[in-house]
């Protein structure tokens, strides 16, 4: 069992407070991401989470057990970390099998562990290698299977991919989620990169300045965003918000609608603005467009068949029954 309770944590350093008075469930089995810009308090909320960080006040529940004053080796819980933190001396095998030997078991129990975690992670045929001989994702996944190991209540991911390239990073993230489907336990993952989360979690919990903005599915979040700042925080590209009078023409102090949900002509629409750059994927092209009369660039997504270049007029009509409105406070209004 692995169900988290956060009732009303707080954490303060000196006379700065990071995380005020916060309240947060994660049920057993869910994959939860904890998502916000730099300095949002993400890091410190896991680190309290694990122990690694003592609470300024409130109480940490672990399977219904006040885990506030628990030391993290006492938690039942297994973090990994962006730097991989392996033992560089010690073979693959000897370092998955680490906090085993800590805990002073069998070797026939530890071999056995071990080549379980590794056949599940793709490992078993460089157990006897060394991290200098591994790339990056094998290393991560080697800091994983020394997680996997302890058979934790719940694995704590903090960045696991930031130095991954790219290509990496998207292959990394797959093999975490299926793992995810295949054990079934509690993973809370921290990242301040919101395709990570759109693509992985069950739960996504958005963070500002230490507060939680919203807690909802991937979907929930990018369909009904409470407020201006989750609107353009989760999507890729990012929502486009725009206030003014062509807001309050649809009785909103600001409204906001997504790159896809916007009509594009050559000829007629309701804001006639420049392209200024196509970027072409493939499949789809984003056109930033410029001089529309509004204050800021607006960006959209269109079939990536469409010639567009820079510098061509275009119009553009976003669809009014996909229009998010929000009030002078940036909230979500109904």
């Amino acid at each position: 069992m692995g169900r988290i309770v956060l009732e009303n944590v707080t954490k303060s350093f000196g006379d700065a407070q990071v995380i005020p008075p916060l309240n947060l469930t994660i049920e057993d089995g869910e994959f939860a991401v904890f998502v916000g810009p730099s300095g949002c308090g993400k890091s410190t909320l896991l680190r309290l989470i694990a122990g690694l960080e003592e609470t300024t006040s409130g109480q940490i529940l672990i399977d219904s057990k006040d885990a506030t004053e628990v030391p993290p080796s006492k938690r039942g819980l297994a973090m990994v970390f962006q730097s991989y933190a392996l033992y560089p001396h010690m073979t693959v095998r000897k370092n998955i099998a680490f906090p085993l030997r800590m805990a002073k078991m069998s070797q026939s129990e530890i071999d056995k562990k071990v080549e379980g975690a590794a056949k599940i992670l793709n490992l078993a045929d460089y157990l006897e290698q060394k991290p200098g001989q591994l790339s990056g994702g094998q290393r991560q996944r080697v800091a994983i299977g020394r997680a996997i190991v302890r058979e934790p209540a719940a694995f704590l991911f903090d960045e696991p991919l930031s130095n991954l390239d790219a290509a990496l990073r998207v292959g990394m993230r797959l093999e975490i989620s299926e793992l995810h489907n295949r054990l079934r336990t509690t993973m809370i993952y921290v990242t301040h990169d919101q395709v990570e989360a759109m693509t992985m979690a069950d739960k996504i919990v958005v963070l500002r300045a230490g507060n939680i903005e919203q807690v909802g599915s991937p979907l929930d979040l990018y369909h009904t965003p409470r407020n201006i700042f989750v609107a353009g925080f989760i999507g890729s590209p990012k929502m486009n918000i725009i206030s003014g009078p062509e807001a309050e023409k649809q009785g909103a102090t600001s409204i906001g609608f997504r790159p896809e949900h916007t009509d594009v002509s050559k000829t007629e629409g309701m804001w006639k603005g420049r392209v200024g750059v196509a970027e072409h994927l493939g499949s789809d092209t984003f056109i930033h467009v410029h001089d529309t009369g509004l204050a800021d660039m607006i960006t959209v997504r269109i079939n990536g068949d469409i010639a567009v270049t820079h510098g061509d007029d275009i119009y553009l009509t976003p669809q009014l029954d996909k229009l998010h409105r929000f009030d002078a406070d940036g909230l979500r209004m109904a």
